[in-house]
């Protein structure tokens, strides 16, 4: 998981503020909970920032996987 890039987009003010919110809580909330919020982050810059569902997903530490679902 590339929670240290996640680290430097929760302080780029470039990025969508949900995804903000989403990579603070996967970098400080529980374990159990890291991955959705990690989705939640992906799904928000894919929406939102341009990126395609591979590069935000890649960008949060995912694997690829479908955005449309």
């Amino acid at each position: 998981m590339a929670l240290a890039l996640a680290n430097l987009l929760i302080h780029n003010d470039a990025v969508p503020s949900e995804a903000r919110k989403a990579l603070r809580a996967a970098t400080l909330g529980p374990a159990e909970s890291r991955r959705a919020q990690l989705e939640s982050a992906a799904r928000v810059l894919y929406l939102e920032a341009g990126l395609n569902c591979r590069e935000a997903r890649e960008i949060v530490g995912l694997e690829y996987a479908d955005c449309a679902s």
